[in-house]
């Protein structure tokens, strides 16, 4: 006849205690880990759909994710894509505005919004590329990083390309020339860098890139002035001459133009 001490019962116990409430955790596991388990599709979408009326846009976001995952070809899920990237965007989650109207697109580039989803993309880059301070006019937002802005004119371009009469259209218009002029005023701030260091090749090519790219832009004239004295740098008078001929023709009030003859910024 075997005898169990008080130490060896106690172990026992513990151990099958320790068992039960495993058991335990692995039956409410699931419930726990998803809040969303057993919530049909229409009702899901209605969820979102009431968060966002309120302008709750992160209780949106987690609702409408979870209907993407849930549904994905459900009676709903394009809608809820659709209004995942203005959620995104309302919550100023700029990339993953643009991350889920690129993954729209890509899979109904034929779906009567469309070209809402591209507008929405363009606008996510818009503001990425925006500053606090730039409504201020505290700083010259041209003289920054312009990659999310050229993001934005590229998408604006798309949407006008391929949705003409577009409702978006006019607006994508706007700032398509906002933006034509900001990135060509970038492009003349580096020349003007590449003058001052006397690297004058690398200046004339951002001058003819302006030209050459954003010609409608009010910073044409600028980028002709650039092309000017970088050929003046490079000893090339005759390139230059040219080039003056075409700047005292379009803008003869420029204001390096002074009686008719070109003033160098740099040269001396």
């Amino acid at each position: 006849m075997r005898v169990f001490s008080a130490a060896n019962r106690f172990g026992a116990l513990a151990l099958s205690l320790a068992l039960l409430a495993g058991c335990a955790s692995n039956d409410t596991a699931p419930e726990d880990e998803d809040e969303f388990s057993g919530v049909q599709e229409r009702e899901l979408y209605e969820l979102a759909r009431t968060a966002l009326d309120s302008n709750r846009y992160p209780i949106a976001i987690e609702r409408l994710e979870a209907l993407d995952t849930r549904y994905p070809f459900g009676p709903h899920a394009e809608q809820a894509q659709l209004e995942l990237i203005y959620a995104y965007y309302e919550n100023s989650d700029w990339e993953k505005a643009r991350a889920a109207a690129s993954r729209f697109i890509r899979l109904h580039p034929d779906h009567p919004q469309a070209d809402y989803a591209y507008y929405l993309r363009g606008l996510s880059a818009w503001q990425a590329g925006r500053f606090s301070l730039e409504r201020l006019r505290l700083i010259d937002i041209s003289k920054r990083d312009l990659g999310a802005s050229r993001d934005a004119y590229n998408d604006f371009r798309e949407l006008i390309q391929r949705f003409p009469q577009s409702d978006y259209a006019p607006d994508a218009q706007q700032r398509i020339v906002y933006l034509r002029d900001l990135l060509a005023r970038h492009e003349l701030h580096v020349a003007d860098y590449y003058l001052r260091r006397g690297a004058y090749l690398a200046a004339v090519e951002r001058g003819r890139w302006v030209v050459e790219h954003y010609p409608e832009s009010s910073a044409t004239r600028d980028a002709l002035a650039t092309m000017i004295e970088g050929y003046q740098g490079l000893g090339m008078d005759d390139r230059a001459g040219e080039v003056l001929a075409v700047l005292r023709e379009n803008a003869p009030d420029h204001e390096q133009l002074q009686g008719g003859r070109f003033v160098p910024k740099h040269l001396d």
